[in-house]
């Protein structure tokens, strides 16, 4: 058996954070000592090893405890979504990103910020060499490989979404 103590330690979290998943019934210890001390099982290390690594996706712990009695199939259900969330904001965020710079119009901003744009990436593959053939092939291959990572990738780099279009379907008949 385990104090909150060692539990606490062994996740990186406070002992509080422990009370609070008790308090909710999301781990409740298994055990209590004679001076009525909270004592962790072996198995509740284990459940606590899930809680620690679905808290890591940034699943509300609603979704934990309901994640927690499901079968398999339905977790990676639960984890899909939460990935197509992930997905979701990082557009929105990069997007946020691409206006800001365009309003600020400031290479010294954009040269110091981890945005690829269009005329730097083209401008990085003409300098290893990449002729337009060439870069016609990376899109083709990267569409067949990836499709969804080529559409995020392509919006990174602040393309509208028509010449994205554009580039997919002539990546799609390479």
């Amino acid at each position: 058996m385990y104090t909150i103590g060692q539990v606490a330690k062994k996740f990186s979290i406070s002992r509080s954070t422990l009370i609070y998943y008790d308090s909710i019934g999301l781990l409740s210890p298994s055990g209590r000592s004679n001076a009525n001390y909270r004592l962790y099982s072996d198995s509740d290390i284990l459940k606590m090893g899930k809680i620690s690594q679905f808290r890591k996706t940034g699943l509300p712990l609603e979704s934990i405890a309901s994640i927690l009695e499901k079968d398999g199939n339905k977790i990676c259900g639960t984890l899909e979504n939460r990935l197509f969330e992930i997905n979701e904001d990082i557009r929105k965020l990069r997007y946020q990103q691409n206006v800001i710079v365009q309003l600020l119009k400031n290479k010294r901003v954009t040269k110091n910020t981890r945005i690829m744009t269009k005329n730097r990436w083209v401008s990085l593959l003409r300098a290893t060499g990449l002729n337009d053939y060439d870069m016609e092939r990376w899109h083709v291959e990267f569409e067949r490989m990836s499709p969804e990572a080529h559409q995020d990738f392509l919006e990174s780099l602040g393309i509208q979404e028509e010449e994205i279009k554009s580039i997919r379907k002539l990546a799609s008949n390479g």
